[in-house]
């Protein structure tokens, strides 16, 4: 090992006449190739197979033998001649400069990178030159077509910065700019065709589907982001297997297995034509039927599977697809395609003799063919070789290349300063660079370096909420109050303003809520007018009881006021609404907790107490106490009423679009004054709530009291902490709990006697209660 680096270091011995660069070990030449001004390299398999061999290592190892002609990889590589003989032929594109081609045709992965560094170093055997670093390197390559070649070349060909395009390379790692910076591709990443695929199954409603890919960067890959997309639209993935289809062939029974034991009859096969080939092939030898298969690009179109022995089992699969186009003028190119053409290429005199069945050797009986005779065409041959009629990555192929002319063209045109005529090299990269420091892009701004010159600086990330727009910027600038950086921090953004709305899951619970009560009040309300003259109606003041109903309505309905979109009306509505309506309900249940009182101490000797309050002196309670509210209310409305605020404070990125209270003396006045008339109504109930029990309503006055005031009590930390819409949440939650408690603590026990036990609703029953208490 170390004699060998000392000879790669020392290199070949000097000339006296002249130095020069010897290629060590053996050239490989491409398949096809032109002489150009500059070079597009591309690499292709024209086989998709390898023979199997054992090295011994005793000798330097050949490359192994490729089988099985791949009629659309050879179109590819034609496609790509095509599109550089026409860019030729276009005077007003490159029109000092001609390009030639370097078409490698390689199997397996090991030969395709030796392709590639072949590519990229020359293979001349010697360089007759003073200088031997400019080998003839290719300006950029087309290719690959498999994901898992072009990974392991293009992350080299990177190091080296030359352009590699793919037409068919669809894995979504390759988008990743660090690990191949130099790769670009005329297709879409299957990032987006894994998430289509997984909505595509989600349309059709197979919830329950099986999943097997190529054991490789593009089926592993593709697979990943299929489930993943696929556990978010509610699609469950029974089983996912991967296989390779010159692996083991126990892998593929056992994966041949686990389809037939499956209850799933939906298949998702992300892999190529070879191993689906393979797969389906088994799946018939094995009698799997009832399948339906869901395929990835690249084999959903593939012709060649219809000549596999598994093809029926592939009727009626479905995938999707790249969109087909027209390339004028490419069928009779291909149809024009002889041996004469390309005398070098083996693989053309290969295809030639495959496709007519004949041979172009002279003079030898090895095949046991006809001779070629040279009347051959391939106008009357139809096969995949001359298909235009779904031009789907070929077209790709021929996008690949005019995206390099372009490139080189605009170089040419544009550059100045290179001085650069057709005999020039043109670098693969561009002008030297001198800077201490590279140029800060957007986002960022410039930091100069401690006790460095000026030109020396640290690119420092915009803080939350600033920008920086231009390239080298000094400084970042705060975005409005509005408005927030984006991820890049090169953009203000529109800030998200948030409001608790109808459209949300939680508006949408809570006006549920607010509806459910309406409606429950409204059925306690029937069922106390129809049974309005039962003595247990009458005897808790029925007057009362209907007015306390009305206000129970209105606090339920006053809660929709809060849920949407706040305005100025909106605003000032909720909070007086809410004030008003419930002050008139806690009015009611004080009218009726003090009715209670009277009613006992009337039945005292000598007491005429009830004359001081009847049914007038009742309704004019009711009536004080609730003006008191609402001149609260005009006063609050009049000197400071509420408004709607965007509230920029809270959230960094969002906007809280709430109701300021505007006078906070008003708001705490309308709640304190609530408060007032809740605790009295609490201490009176409680004071009578032994009294007998044809008078009892004042238990659960009590109780419903107990359960308001703990609501509001805890209300208010809960009001003052949370954030946004939840503050919005919170009042609404306390709005409906306390007037919940009190419509089921003060209605529900009446309404279970009304129904469920009238024996008991009758004055007899409750004379007889009270007689018995009495004794």
């Amino acid at each position: 090992m170390l004699l060998l680096l000392g000879l790669l270091l020392i290199g070949p011995p000097a000339q006296a006449e002249e130095s020069k660069c010897t290629l060590l070990g053996r050239a490989q030449l491409p398949e096809l190739s032109k002489d150009g001004d500059m070079i597009i390299g591309g690499i292709f398999s024209f086989h998709t197979g390898q023979e199997a061999d054992i090295q011994s290592f005793k000798i330097i190892p050949k490359p192994l033998p490729c089988k099985n002609v791949n009629f659309r990889e050879f179109q590819f590589a034609l496609t790509m001649i095509f599109a550089i003989e026409e860019i030729n032929r276009n005077s007003e594109m490159l029109p000092h400069a001609s390009l030639g081609y370097k078409i490698y045709n390689d199997c397996g992965t090991s030969n395709i990178m030796r392709a590639a560094l072949a590519l990229v170093n020359g293979q001349d055997q010697a360089i007759h030159s003073n200088n031997c670093t400019e080998p003839g390197t290719v300006q950029a390559i087309i290719g690959h077509s498999g994901s898992t070649p072009t990974i392991g070349f293009a992350t080299v060909i990177g190091r080296f910065h030359i352009p590699v395009v793919s037409h068919f390379a669809t894995c979504a790692c390759l988008s990743n700019r660090k690990e191949f910076p130099t790769f670009f591709r005329t297709i879409p990443s299957d990032y987006y065709q894994s998430r289509a695929l997984a909505q595509l199954v989600k349309h059709f409603g197979w919830t329950w589907v099986g999943a097997v890919s190529s054991n490789n960067d593009y089926g592993i890959n593709g697979m990943a982001t299929f489930m993943q997309v696929a556990q978010q639209e509610g699609v469950c993935v029974e089983y996912s297997e991967a296989f390779d289809s010159t692996g083991p062939y126990n892998v593929l029974l056992r994966i041949v297995n686990i389809i037939k034991r499956s209850t799933s009859k939906v298949i998702m096969a992300f892999m190529t034509h070879r191993e689906i080939k393979v797969l389906v092939e088994e799946t018939e030898r094995q009698n799997i039927t009832d399948i339906q298969w869901i395929g990835s690009d690249a084999w959903i179109t593939d012709t060649s599977l219809t000549n596999s022995k598994g093809n029926k089992a592939l009727v009626g699969a479905i995938g999707f697809v790249v969109s087909k186009a027209q390339i004028p003028g490419l069928q009779n190119y291909l149809q024009r395609l002889h041996p004469s053409h390309f005398p070098q290429s083996s693989f053309v005199r290969e295809f030639w003799e495959i496709v007519f069945n004949c041979t172009l050797a002279t003079g030898s009986k090895k095949y046991q063919k006809r001779p070629c005779n040279g009347s051959e065409n391939l106008q009357n041959v139809q096969n995949q070789f001359t298909d235009v009629s779904e031009l789907r990555f070929t077209n790709n192929v021929y996008k690949a290349v005019y995206a390099v002319a372009h490139a080189l063209h605009n170089l040419y045109t544009y550059e100045h300063g290179y001085g650069l005529d057709s005999s020039s090299t043109l670098p693969p990269w561009k002008v030297p660079v001198s800077v201490c420091s590279e140029s800060c892009p957007p986002g960022t701004r410039k930091a100069v370096q401690k006790g460095k010159p000026v030109c020396c600086y640290d690119c420092i990330p915009c803080a939350e909420g600033e920008i920086s727009n231009t390239t080298d910027s000094t400084e970042c600038t705060k975005c409005p109050d509005d408005k927030w950086s984006n991820e890049k921090r090169d953009r203000c953004v529109t800030k998200e303003i948030e409001f608790l709305s109808y459209e949300e899951i939680m508006g949408i619970t809570l006006a549920f809520v607010c509806s459910f009560g309406v409606c429950l009040t409204i059925i306690v309300f029937i069922i106390f007018f129809h049974y309005r003259d039962t003595p247990v109606v009458r005897a808790n003041n029925s007057e009362l009881s209907f007015l306390l109903l009305f206000s129970l309505t209105l606090c339920f309905l006053c809660s929709l006021t809060f849920i949407g979109r706040p305005s100025h009306w909106s605003c000032m509505l909720r909070h007086t609404a809410f004030g008003i309506t419930f002050v008139l309900c806690i009015s009611c249940v004080l009218g009726k907790t003090i009715v209670v009182l009277m009613a006992f101490r009337a039945t005292l000797p000598g007491s005429n107490v009830m004359k001081w309050f009847g049914p007038s002196q009742q309704r004019l309670s009711v009536l004080v106490f609730t003006l008191i509210q609402v001149l609260i209310c005009l006063l609050w409305l009049t000197l400071s009423p509420p408004f709607p605020n965007k509230n920029t404070k809270y959230y960094k990125d969002k906007i809280i679009l709430e109701c300021d209270v505007g006078s906070a003396v008003g708001f705490w006045a309308v709640l304190g004054y609530i408060g007032l008339l809740s605790a009295l109504c609490f201490v009176l109930a409680f004071l009578a709530r032994k009294l007998p029990d044809n008078f009892n309503e004042a238990k659960f006055i009590t109780f419903s009291m107990l359960i308001f005031c703990a609501v509001w009590i805890t209300f208010i930390p809960a009001y003052v902490s949370s954030p946004g819409k939840f503050t919005v949440a919170v009042e609404i939650f306390a709005i409906l709990a306390s007037t919940y408690s009190l419509l089921f603590c003060i209605f529900l026990p009446k309404c279970y006697i009304i129904v469920f036990k009238p024996e008991l609703n009758s004055k007899k029953h409750l004379m007889g209660k009270m007689a018995s208490k009495s004794l």
